[in-house]
């Protein structure tokens, strides 16, 4: 519930700070007179930025069992099942986190986290992560992902990329309102309202700033990685078991989750040299934890 009230506070609060800037630097009268309600612009930028974002974590778990086809184990039917449902039971006690739901999926090696809340969370784990790791490889993984749900990390991105989507909304329209009235400066039998110019440059701009917003997300992803590593060592008592792990990823083909869950699971691609990859590097992720040995 925190979480949820952090999310609407800071929705509010980056409405204020739009409305402040574009006070400050004139825009606000600018465009107002020029017939762009920013009330209206605002509360728009805020509800497609935050909406859709939070529509979108309040529906992660669903999502993510119907996309990977992961099964929750209800009654554990063989020996691997009733010692996955206790590893995960002893790690979230051990974190002060109720039992989250527990299931498995057929794939490559992977596993994941998510949901809305701490009372609301999905561990799950690949068949072929547990065929090809150790079971004390398999539990600093299933720590990594239950240091996840303890830091709130899935609200905390979702925070950051409704924060992002609201700049870029907001942004894209104010610009491509300019835009359109510089273009249109010297029309006298133009029409009220927006032009063709306007479109085009909000379609534009959604796609440049989106890109950028990306690299900001990305770095926090990249972030929370480390956090949660750190915090399966803790939830271990030893950094070594994560170290294991990420060797062992190392040496295998780590299956991909579909794209929207891309940032959820314990290992990613790269991409653009690494700045917008939602996973550090294995090497660095290794570094980083013996690190704090």
């Amino acid at each position: 519930m925190k979480r949820v009230i952090l999310l609407i506070a800071t929705n509010i609060a980056v409405m204020l700070v739009l409305s402040i800037a574009a006070q400050l630097l004139g825009i606000n009268r600018f465009i107002t007179a020029g017939g762009l309600n920013m009330g209206s612009l605002l509360a728009f930028a805020g509800l497609m930025g935050f909406g859709g974002a939070f529509i979108s974590l309040w529906m992660s778990k669903i999502m993510a069992k119907w996309s990977t086809g992961a099964r929750v184990i209800e009654q554990p039917s063989n020996e691997t099942e009733r010692w996955l449902l206790f590893t995960v039971r002893k790690l979230a006690d051990r974190a002060g986190l109720p039992m989250p739901e527990v299931a498995v999926y057929e794939g490559e090696p992977n596993a994941f986290a998510t949901g809305a809340s701490k009372s609301s969370s999905l561990v799950a784990v690949s068949t072929g992560l547990l065929s090809s790791m150790t079971e004390q490889e398999v539990e600093a993984v299933l720590a990594h992902e239950i240091a996840h749900i303890q830091n709130g990390d899935m609200v905390t991105l979702t925070l950051i990329q409704g924060v992002v989507n609201t700049f870029v909304f907001f942004l894209a329209r104010v610009v491509g309102y300019l835009v359109d009235n510089l273009l249109r400066r010297n029309d006298e039998e133009s029409s009220s309202g927006t032009g063709i110019g306007y479109f085009i440059t909000v379609i534009v701009c959604e796609i440049v700033f989106g890109i950028l917003a990306s690299f900001i997300v990305m770095y926090f992803s990249r972030q929370r990685e480390y956090r949660a590593d750190a915090g399966a060592a803790r939830l271990l008592g030893s950094p070594q078991p994560m170290i294991a792990a990420l060797h062992r990823l190392g040496g295998v083909h780590a299956g991909e989750l579909p794209q929207n869950m891309a940032a959820s699971g314990i290992a990613g691609g790269a991409g653009l040299m690494g700045l917008l990859s939602s996973h550090p590097s294995l090497e660095s992720r290794i570094a980083a934890l013996q690190a704090v040995r």
